[in-house]
């Protein structure tokens, strides 16, 4: 029992490619069916995929991928059936990559719940806050690569799976009637069909700490040298920070080192890294004769007339979003903002939902033909001044 209630099935172990044509059988001529995945990337470049838990009508498979290619799970995620999950877009990566694809038809309970006024909520706290069920806790530090997976591990990971149908249905009624399913759907297809995967390598230099503050020609070397360590983490699947610290390569870059011993004095650089000091003087040498700008920031792509008129939209749209029950980042983010006054053809304001709550109106403001003031009450109100 779950303080009351009855616990679902108990899950069947899939672990030969037979009893998963199975499953995948009996999940893709159900109308829909439940998907989560467990993983671990802390000792790889690549997700380790760890268990995939389906459900369908009242069944649950926990399905091992250590022991079966995760590819036959293709044909279920191609299929017809429309896949519910929780917090999906790590899965959806997850899945790319063992699978080669992602589910045709999604939802995400967590991303729907933001159109009923949750912010990014848990699986656990929503489950608690919709259906008054306290689900299992799990260690946060649980090795689900470990075999054989404990009574306990596997209570948790079904736990996982075993309430997204009626919670899904709770949040679509609510949905329904305030009228924003199709917002919600929009949203979930928007985040199925993004891509996914690794950083390309020439961009990998822009998520390095502090790169702004380097000039043209050590901006150049960063992103040989950083570009250099993704492909190679990429090619021996392991973390990044495995082939060379974010330090060393921020301070290779300062440096420019020509030989091995001026490589050998680059903070961050130890006897490891140098056992591959010539390919990292090579890429040294590329992005020396290569500088390179920083681009432009979404600040940057606004007229600077119009800047202001972003800080105070924004607390308009926190606002309008507590107003409105929705998720603010739903609603609209600066980034959102950016673009629609920048005229991004792209802008989410621009067009939908979004556009008929928000963007006309923030269109109309900066044109000059609405206003906002206080309310007296510490709130924000548009004022029509056609």
């Amino acid at each position: 029992m779950i303080d009351g209630h009855p616990q679902p099935a108990p899950a069947r172990w899939v672990a030969d490619p037979d009893a998963l044509d199975e499953v995948v059988g009996a999940a893709g001529a159900a109308p829909r069916y439940a998907l989560d995945t467990e993983f671990h990337r802390e000792r790889s470049y690549y997700p380790k995929l760890a268990l995939v838990q389906i459900a369908w009508a009242d069944q649950i498979a926990l399905v091992d991928p250590l022991e079966v290619d995760p590819h036959l799970l293709a044909p279920l995620l191609d299929g017809p059936a429309r896949a519910v999950l929780h917090a999906a877009q790590q899965d959806l990566d997850v899945l790319t990559h063992a699978c080669g694809t992602v589910p045709a038809q999604m939802v995400d309970t967590q991303l729907i719940a933001g159109f009923v006024g949750y912010s990014t909520p848990s699986l656990m706290s929503l489950v608690g806050a919709e259906l008054g069920l306290r689900l299992p806790k799990a260690d946060r530090l649980t090795d689900w690569l470990r075999r054989p997976l404990t009574e306990d591990q596997r209570i948790y990971a079904a736990s996982d799976v075993a309430h997204l149908f009626e919670l899904y249905d709770r949040l679509e009624a609510r949905l329904v009637a305030e009228g924003r399913l199709e917002w919600a759907l929009d949203g979930c297809e928007d985040l199925r069909s993004r891509p996914v995967g690794p950083v390309a390598p020439d961009a990998a230099w822009l998520r390095l700490k502090d790169v702004r503050g380097l000039k043209r020609q050590a901006r150049g070397v960063a992103r040989a040298v950083a570009a250099w360590r993704e492909r190679r983490a990429a090619r021996l699947d392991t973390p990044v920070r495995s082939v060379l610290p974010d330090l060393a390569v921020l301070a290779i870059a300062q440096r420019a080192p020509r030989t091995m011993a001026e490589l050998r004095s680059c903070r961050g650089v130890d006897d490891r890294h140098l056992r591959l000091g010539e390919e990292i003087l090579a890429a040294v040498e590329e992005g020396r004769d290569r500088p390179v700008d920083l681009p432009e920031r979404e600040e940057d792509e606004v007229e600077r007339t119009l800047r202001p008129a972003v800080t105070l939209v924004s607390a308009w749209v926190s606002q309008l979003a507590r107003q409105q029950h929705l998720d603010t980042s739903l609603l609209a983010t600066r980034a959102d903002l950016v673009a629609l006054l920048a005229g991004a053809p792209e802008a989410r304001l621009a067009s939908g939902w979004r556009a008929q709550v928000l963007g006309e109106d923030v269109k109309r403001l900066v044109a000059g033909e609405a206003a906002l003031s206080f309310d007296g009450a510490g709130g924000l109100r548009l004022i029509d001044l056609r």
